[in-house]
């Protein structure tokens, strides 16, 4: 029998939404007319995807040990049962595609790992599912509970709206729709799927998690009067804005690609997120946008990357301190990250600086490893990755371009037979000189923000904070995402390897496929210990409030702030001026410091002891080139400070 279809009615908050995404919002459609759209895959276009994924699973799959001993699964063993099936079958008697890209995403999510994903073709691919407001959790003493914290702008109700409680979701207690979605996900722990489940309650990416199975939602809810009522919302279905992550890396730089860490899910929800509940942002990236290009200047703290950062001064009962967001780690060119990453923190108070990373689903590995320089007087050491032993990866080294740098690996991948060793020996992705280049250029104490959303580059970002002791992780979960490799893309493979015999073949009809294909291991005293499935542990944890989510995280601010208050405040300042006589006078400016030590071109010039919280010095500059210039600060024997420049 035909199944009948409700006519579909355009809502009324879609013709209200922003100027600035009205637009965009125009191809919205319901999900049924959606999904009558889809139904592209023939039985060779779906063999040819299980061939593929299996080839990536068992050889280039970093984490496949951890895997199988930590969930008891069979990911290898799956997809050979549902190649088998498939190449026993006929073209007349093929399951819906639906079931088979349902088979695939559950294969895929039981990993739970959200760098390694089956990703859906046309008309997938492109479209996130989508209802117009964002449910998040907080506590109420020990008691999680769920609150409507953001709607549309183009929608409006004279009940339903920011800080009315959902209690129930499609008849189901909200407590119980949330682990059921959360086990839909592929968090790497409890706190991560959790977090999933609740994000995921509104805003859905098409192109690796299966479609909402409801066509709509009924929202049972209590309202601010404490009044019990329902609403109910349909499914609408859009693509996310232009500027999400490109999921398939062919026509962009393969060595930039080469070094992502990116929960692409994560990026694709933000990017909706933005369009639906921030539109100001995007806004403000066009208006900084013309301004850039008509060489007009903006105020001290607005972002030339509005999407990226956004940097403000915070006034707590412990004291009035900085406050950087970073939303993503997700910009090619990294000198213009860290350059403006550096401008603003240089442009906030001095007493000290809260660095909140929370939903940060990663991006650029080179991006998060970078920053941490310019916050500790101490070396950084940037993560090493491992590959897994397989004669795959070996080939994979040995025929890169030079260019993409896998040289490092090839011998330990060689000596695999002989020594039985399931990973190759582990390098970084980062320069260890480039690491290190720049020099500290925040002095005051910093408190690192996280979340159970927080992931792969961010994930490698606060275990490099922790891991080098630059000061205290405030998480608001108990451990971040726990996503810990760097993941490519199949196009990244095919590209690596080329020509008839190549194993990697193309995908058809815009499907793709991503692997975590190097694990990441930490530093310092936890050395050796995988960030994948394990995380990072935060130092201190806040238990979200409800006036957290109404009112800009008050609370947690607060708490950072009182954290930071019980840190040393420490000052660097270095004028310098050029004098006739081939020289340079230095006024050095202190708080916190007893001494300081200067270097350059790395040798020892002098060393000076401070009193009143000034000292001045000068040097010769008669070389013919730039000459490294490095100020080691210390209060007492403790190294708290480093400045480096060129003179």
């Amino acid at each position: 029998m035909k199944r009948e279809t409700i006519p579909f009615k355009r809502p009324a908050y879609l013709q209200k939404m922003n100027s600035s995404v009205r637009t965009h919002f125009e191809r919205a459609t319901s999900l049924p007319v959606f999904l009558s759209s889809s139904n592209t895959l023939n039985l060779e276009d779906r063999k040819t995807v299980v061939r593929q994924a299996l080839l990536l699973i068992e050889q280039n799959y970093a984490h496949l040990p951890l895997k199988r001993a930590m969930h008891a699964i069979d990911p290898v063993q799956r997809l050979k049962l549902l190649l088998q099936t498939l190449e026993f079958g006929e073209e007349t008697s093929m399951p819906p595609e639906t079931e088979f890209h349902h088979e695939m995403t559950d294969t895929f999510m039981s990993l739970r790992d959200l760098h390694t994903n089956y990703l859906l073709p046309d008309p997938f691919r492109n479209m996130t599912a989508f209802l117009p407001f964002m449910v998040e959790d907080y506590f109420e003493g020990k008691e999680r509970r769920y609150l409507v914290s953001h709607v549309s702008p183009g929608f409006s109700h004279p009940t339903f709206g920011p800080g009315v409680e959902v209690v129930y979701w499609n008849g189901m207690p909200i407590e119980k729709a949330v682990l059921n979605n959360a086990a839909r996900y592929a968090g790497s722990n409890r706190e991560a799927r959790l977090a999933r489940g609740v994000q995921t309650l509104t805003t859905r990416a098409l192109i690796i998690a299966a479609a909402p199975s409801e066509e709509w939602v009924i929202i049972g809810y209590r309202t601010v009067d404490g009044e019990l009522k329902e609403i109910r919302f349909d499914w609408m279905v859009n693509p996310p804005l232009p500027d999400a992550a490109e999921v398939d890396s062919r026509q962009q730089d393969l060595a930039h690609m080469m070094t992502t860490g990116l929960d692409l899910e994560q990026d694709l929800i933000q990017q909706m997120r933005k369009a639906l509940f921030a539109p100001q942002v995007i806004k403000a990236q066009k208006q900084v946008a013309v301004k850039l290009a008509s060489g007009a200047t903006l105020s001290d703290l607005d972002s030339t990357l509005p999407h990226i950062f956004q940097a403000r001064t915070v006034t707590t009962p412990s004291g009035t301190f900085g406050y950087l967001r970073i939303f993503t780690f997700s910009h090619q060119d990294v000198p213009g990250f860290i350059n403006e990453f550096m401008r603003l923190i240089t442009l906030l108070p001095e007493e000290g600086l809260m660095l909140d990373v929370r939903s940060n689903g990663g991006g650029i590995i080179m991006n998060g490893e970078y920053l941490l320089q310019l916050l500790t007087p101490h070396l950084i050491e940037p993560e090493p990755v491992q590959f897994i032993n397989t004669p795959l990866n070996l080939m994979i080294c040995k025929n890169a371009p030079r260019e993409v740098a896998l040289d490092p690996w090839i011998e330990s991948l060689k000596q695999a037979l002989q020594s039985g060793a399931s990973f190759s020996a582990g390098f970084p992705i980062s320069e260890t000189r480039a690491c290190n280049q720049i020099g500290q250029r925040y002095f005051g104490p910093v408190v690192l923000i996280v979340d159970s959303l927080c992931y792969s580059t961010t994930d490698i970002f606060a275990a490099g904070f922790q891991d080098h002791n630059i000061g205290p992780v405030l998480g608001t979960d108990g451990t971040t995402g726990a996503g810990g490799a760097n993941v490519w893309t199949h196009s990244i493979f095919s590209q690596l390897l080329t020509g008839a015999d190549s194993p990697y073949k193309p995908l058809p009809k815009g499907t793709s496929l991503r692997v975590a294909v190097r694990r990441t291991l930490r530093v310092g005293r936890r050395a050796g210990t995988p960030v994948e499935d394990f995380g990072v542990i935060p130092d201190e944890r806040h238990f979200l409030t409800r006036n957290d989510l109404l009112n800009k995280n008050q609370d947690l601010i607060n708490r950072a702030g009182a954290i930071l208050s019980t840190l040393p405040v420490r000052k660097l300042k270095i004028r310098s001026e050029k004098f006739a006589t081939n020289q340079v006078g230095f006024t050095v400016d202190v708080q916190g410091i007893t001494r300081i030590d200067v270097y350059v071109a790395e040798r020892p010039i002098e060393s000076i002891d401070i009193k009143l919280n000034q000292t001045a010095f000068t040097l010769s500059t008669t070389a013919e080139t730039p000459r490294p210039l490095e100020i080691r600060a210390y209060d007492g024997n403790e190294l708290v400070g480093r400045y480096r420049a060129e003179i």
